[in-house]
């Protein structure tokens, strides 16, 4: 689904149907840097600024969740130097955002796996969840060092380590032990770059969200970009496996 580039001169329209949850598949970083004969790092330094104008976005429409795919499981398997500088890029971005989006009223949590990320990284991450967690005006999830299945599998190890009896266990519970437990499912998944698949992010959140791919990279996609997914999503009918 096609969407023009552009640059925002005016505030967000109100929508008919605002999603309380919206997650992002940031795809694109590599390709973009490509396109303009770049380093890779490049594109994911650019990716990481656009970061801030999609969060005053959701701001401004009033999205209460937003979850974002900045590092799976599986990036892990990509060269050394550019696992390196994610890790670098990531450690920089929470030192130059985290004072500025807890004075606007943004709540920081972090969704993964903490293990295997460097120490001092793992010091940052959690000094940023703990300075914003009484904030309300905006929940950004960010999913870092995270797969889908991985989350499933220790839901259901910590299921098994406090002896919950199987007759009690149902859906609500389950949820409650995933990363996300005690927030709403997500209601879109926007994927950019047009790519069409999940690349194991949210497998059991995402059962019943809407879908909105575009063939944008992740530092191109705007404001506007924001604004056509979210409004074709206040367009759909959730019907939720009903008639």
């Amino acid at each position: 689904m096609a969407a023009e580039t552009q640059t925002l001169t005016r505030p967000l329209q109100p929508l008919t149907t605002v999603p309380r949850h919206v997650a992002i598949i940031m795809d694109g970083n590599g390709r973009w840097a490509a396109k303009r004969g770049l380093p890779r790092l490049a594109g994911h330094r650019a990716g990481t600024e656009n970061i801030r104008r999609i969060i005053e976005g959701c701001v401004e429409l009033g999205v209460q969740i937003l979850t974002l795919y900045a590092f799976s499981t599986e990036n892990w398997q990509r060269p050394n130097d550019e696992v390196s500088g994610l890790m670098e890029i990531l450690g920089q971005v929470i030192d130059r955002e985290t004072e500025d989006l807890h004075a606007n009223g943004v709540r920081l949590r972090h969704i993964g796996r903490l293990d295997g990320l460097p120490s001092h990284l793992q010091e940052r991450v959690r000094y940023a969840a703990e300075l914003t967690r009484h904030n309300t005006r905006l929940t950004v999830n960010v999913a870092f060092n995270y797969g889908g299945r991985a989350e499933i599998v220790e839901a259901a190890r910590r299921l098994i380590r406090e002896g919950i009896d199987p007759e009690q266990l149902d859906e609500e519970l389950f949820g409650s032990y995933l990363y996300t437990g005690g927030l709403p499912d997500p209601d879109v998944i926007i994927r950019t770059a047009g790519e069409m698949r999940l690349s194991n992010f949210l497998l059991w959140q995402a059962a019943y969200a809407e879908y909105w791919c575009a063939p944008i990279y992740w530092p191109d996609f705007t404001k506007e970009n924001l604004m056509q997914a979210l409004g074709e999503f206040s367009r759909r009918e959730r019907r939720f496996g009903n008639v």
